[in-house]
This record gives C-alpha cells, structure tokens and sequence, in this order.
C-alpha cells in the first residue's frame, strides 16, 4: 500500500506542477492556518512545534471501553487490526463515500459555471465552508443545495468545513474575538456540533457525511488552553457523530494535530475520526506527517494540505486556493 500511496503522490505532484504561482506574502489566506511554523519545517527538514514530554493528564479524557480498535493502512473496515502497545484506537467512522486525489479549498465557494471550468484541472475534491461561527467569509451566495447537487454531478466531491469557536490561545488576532467559552467548552461544543450537523443537512449532506471543524493554529503547549480545546473538539465530535456524521478536524501540523495526536496516546475519548493537517511545503505527503503515529487515523481518514495562498487558472477562470491531498471521507450527497 505504502509503494502504492508513493506512486500517487508524485503522479498528482506532478500533475500539479506549473500553473501555480505562490505570492511573496507568508499570511495565510482566510480559513488556512498559521504558516509559519509549518513552512519553517518544510525550509529546514525539522519537525517544528516538538516539546519533550507530554501535556499534564488531567487534560485529557478516558476513551470509552466500547470504542472499536482503528484499522491502519493495509486492514479491512471488518477486521480491525490491533493499535499499538501503549496508542489507544481512535473511533472508526463508517464512512459511506471516500475520495482519493487532489483537491482545493477557497474561502468563498466558486459559482458553477467555474467549477464546471475547473473540471479541466487534476482536482476532483472542493473544500467548502459551510458554517461557524468564525467563518472568514460567511457571505456564501453561491453554496446552495443546487449547487451542491450540480457540482456532485459534475464529478466534484465535496470536503465541507465548520469554522466554529476557537482555542483561547489562538495565535490569530482576528479569530480571539471568537475563542471557546472557559467555563462551558464541552458543551459549547456539543451546541456547535448540532449545528455544523443542521448547516450540512441544510444543504444536502447526507448522513455519514464528514464536517471537519477548522480549528486555526493555536499554542497547544498551553496546558489550560490545550485542556478547554480538547474538552470543546470532544464535545463537537461527540454531537456530530451522534446524528450520523463523521467528525474531522482541521488544524496546523504542529499546533492542533500535534495536540490531538497527544491526546490519542494519552486515552482522550470523543476523538475527531479524520484528520485534514496543514503542513506547507513543496511534495504533498499524507503517510509521512512526522507529528503522527504511521497507523494514526488510517485507512482513508487523512488530508494533508500542502501548499496555500496561491493562485492557479484553469479553463480561463483563476482562484486563489489552498491545495490538498485526499485520501478521507466527502460528502454523500443525492
């Protein structure tokens, strides 16, 4: 498999080749995270964000005795495959629809007539920002159950993105203004999950459709943020899949991923079941993120955005996009 997932890779890397181009500016567009830290790992081959240790216990919760074992890469849905010594099992979501290949993501969601246009790039997956309430762009003229309908039958799969409450110690001025309640972050959450489930049946997401709660770059080192962070995700998580959709979560390499991925070692229950990280750089890499374990939300629950902020035109209509590597769960819409 991992031969296998080798060859796609530098087949979609250099199918990508070219038509972008990259701004000199380092920001981060709307809904992307800090690049910083990602871009310097990509700059200088080390893992950055990595602190000895781990987070205190106490920030993390026990996982539930009924949660089924995960299944790494190379083993069937139905046959679970045993989690490593010492790594507790993430949630297996069944998801009904998954989807392999290049995929973009743009703060405000195309018309169709350019993403019938953009049927003449690689890409076959579309983030889109449904909800939340720090979305950056919640003006969404275009992001109706028709064109949810019209893009799927085009071909388009469909990545659908919540960009809820924040951590407290988000490293974005602009998102502080929208930072999870101290007091109340689990059932802040639990609130917030309901309706990431309501703004996607809205539109014609079936259940066992993905919502990735986009969670922006944040100082996971922060023990007390860290703890309300995860109580909020858990709470998220627990909502979105007890209505029959699979909760992802969105978030930069070293900062939520990171943390998420402590929290799986550690026995934190409630779990996202996909995992879309942004980690900028050159070569998209969906098996190699050096900030999670290899058999860590496996099969088919992975994302890795590798590159932001760029434009790309294709069937005379230009985007300023973020791309991706899919191999994770899309919308079931029909």
């Amino acid at each position: 498999m991992m031969r296998r997932a080798g060859v796609l890779i530098a087949a979609l890397a250099s199918l990508l080749a070219g038509p972008a181009t990259v701004p000199a500016s380092a920001n981060a567009g709307p809904g992307a995270p800090d690049p910083v830290p990602a871009l310097a790992g990509a700059l200088t081959g080390e893992t950055p964000g990595e602190v000895p240790g781990a987070l205190p216990a106490e920030a993390f919760a026990p996982v539930p005795a009924e949660y089924p074992a995960r299944h790494p890469a190379g083993s069937s849905a139905g046959q679970p495959a045993h989690p490593a010594a010492g790594a507790p099992a993430v949630p297996y979501d069944y998801a009904p629809r998954t989807f392999t290949g290049v995929g973009f993501d743009t703060c405000h969601t195309p018309s169709f007539e350019t993403m019938q246009d953009w049927t003449a790039s690689p890409y076959r997956a579309v983030g889109v920002y449904i909800g939340g309430r720090a979305r950056a762009c919640p003006d969404q003229p275009n992001l109706t159950p028709g064109w949810v309908r019209a893009v799927d039958s085009l071909g388009w799969r469909l990545l659908p993105l919540y960009v809820g409450s924040q951590a407290p110690c988000v490293h974005a001025k602009g998102k502080r203004r929208y930072t999870i309640d101290g007091y109340a972050p689990r059932y802040q959450g639990v609130r917030e999950g309901a309706d990431a489930v309501r703004q996607a049946r809205a539109l014609g997401m079936h259940e066992g459709s993905p919502v990735y709660l986009d969670m922006e770059a944040y100082d996971q080192r922060n023990a007390s943020c860290a703890r309300t962070t995860l109580a909020f995700v858990q709470g998220w998580s627990r909502e979105v899949r007890r209505h029959g959709y699979l909760p992802g979560f969105y978030s930069s390499s070293t900062s939520g991923i990171q943390h998420m991925e402590r929290a799986r070692r550690a026995g934190a229950g409630d779990l996202p079941g996909a995992v879309w990280f942004a980690r900028w750089q050159e070569e998209p890499d969906l098996f190699g993120e050096p900030v999670l374990a290899s058999d860590a939300w496996q099969p088919h629950r992975r994302v890795h955005q590798y590159r932001g902020n760029i434009r790309q035109t294709w069937g005379g209509r230009t985007l300023k996009i973020d791309a991706n590597l899919v191999d994770a769960p899309v919308a079931v819409v029909g």
